[in-house]
């Protein structure tokens, strides 16, 4: 595997990690509804809403140097019921099992550019972290001042947050065992890309649930049992509703200036095919129609 350090994660902490057969990953850029789909997953698995932990405490990010390995990888394989995990990690830094399940989710960039601002300027102990970071040779985290002017050439020259992390998973999207999901398509379908994930991940359960089942997973239900979803006051101002900050896209169209978007939509083309492109920033409707019988591509059914 590629090796993928930052301040916050190290995908050297996958080693000693012990595969199940039915183990599923989530695999997003930051910013792209990572912890919206964890939770799908856990409503899906836990229909009644009877999970015996919250999302974040059932569905780890493996990288995440926040505890130590050992300790997260005993965690994991204490668990008895099928497993979730999350990873920030673009597809050649992480191990590939083909009896496992990936779901990779995107987004408009634009739209992450805004959740990141939001996130970088709510988060907690970011100075110590970069301390460590400097200390261990890798690059700090980024800080964002309010000014997102300045902020944004930052970001848009960082390859590994975003743009190569969709590339490496689009790569492999024709694979049984990867599902693309999008920000956007949650946003306009909600119900039907539950459905779809459901599907995919074969999860069949009473459906007298299901109406619950969606419920908890809207953007109001997921604020509304921040218990369930995991501890956010340790690094977020705000607690949960500094981490679900709005849910919304298409900010960036009041913020970002013409020569910023041209700039944009230039690194998108240098880094992406078209096909990707059209997809990260509209999702699989996005893409025209194939002819009747022909799979479309990139819609991650399978």
């Amino acid at each position: 595997m590629r090796e993928y350090r930052t301040a916050v994660f190290d995908n050297r902490r996958w080693q000693g990690f012990k595969p199940r057969p039915d183990d599923i990953f989530v695999c997003t850029p930051a910013k792209c509804g990572t912890t919206w789909t964890q939770a799908i997953i856990a409503s899906l698995l836990y229909p009644n809403g009877d999970a015996p932990a919250s999302v974040n405490t059932l569905s780890p990010w493996i990288e995440a140097k926040f505890i130590p390995a050992d300790e997260m990888h005993e965690a994991l394989e204490a668990q008895t019921q099928r497993r979730f995990m999350k990873s920030h990690t673009a597809a050649d830094g992480i191990p590939w099992f083909d009896d496992a399940k990936y779901i990779v989710v995107g987004r408009d960039g634009r739209d992450v550019f805004m959740s990141m601002c939001n996130h970088l300027q709510r988060m907690k102990r970011i100075a110590e972290m970069n301390e460590r970071a400097l200390a261990d040779g890798v690059p700090p985290m980024p800080e964002f001042d309010g000014d997102f002017h300045a902020f944004f050439p930052t970001w848009l020259s960082q390859d590994d947050i975003l743009f190569h992390i969709i590339e490496t998973y689009w790569q492999r999207r024709e694979q049984p065992n990867v599902l693309l999901v999008h920000f956007q398509d949650l946003k306009s379908d909600l119900e039907g890309e539950m459905r779809r994930i459901a599907e995919f991940l074969d999860i069949e359960f009473d459906a007298a649930l299901w109406p619950a089942v969606v419920e908890r997973c809207t953007f109001d239900g997921m604020r509304g049992r921040a218990e369930e979803i995991g501890e956010f006051d340790r690094m977020f101002e705000g607690g949960i509703e500094g981490f679900l900050f709005k849910g919304t896209n298409g900010r960036w169209r009041d913020v970002l200036t013409d020569e910023e978007v041209a700039a944009y939509e230039r690194r998108v083309s240098e880094m992406l095919p078209e096909a990707a492109a059209r997809w990260l920033e509209g999702g699989r409707h996005a893409l025209p129609a194939q002819p009747l019988g022909v799979e479309q591509v990139g819609s991650g059914d399978h």
